[in-house]
């Protein structure tokens, strides 16, 4: 998973599985989208306004809770 953030444009995309692949954008609301991918697979999630979104002037910390990982090495 890739979390990234565009401060030019106000952005936030959550990638959720790596790898390119032909897309379709699913729209939620103005500012939310999502990117689904062969089989219904949901492959990322972007925010515009994502200040605006998240209800301050700044991006929330990020927390990851069980998730297990290795390190590269």
């Amino acid at each position: 998973m890739k979390i990234s953030y565009d401060s030019e444009i106000d952005a936030l995309y959550i990638r959720l599985l790596e790898g390119s692949c032909e897309c379709r954008t699913l729209r939620l609301n103005d500012e939310v989208a999502l990117n689904i991918g062969p089989g219904e697979t949901l492959i990322g999630i972007e925010i515009l306004d994502a200040k605006q979104i998240f209800g301050s002037d700044q991006l929330p910390s990020i927390s990851l809770e069980n998730i297990g990982y290795a390190l590269a090495s």
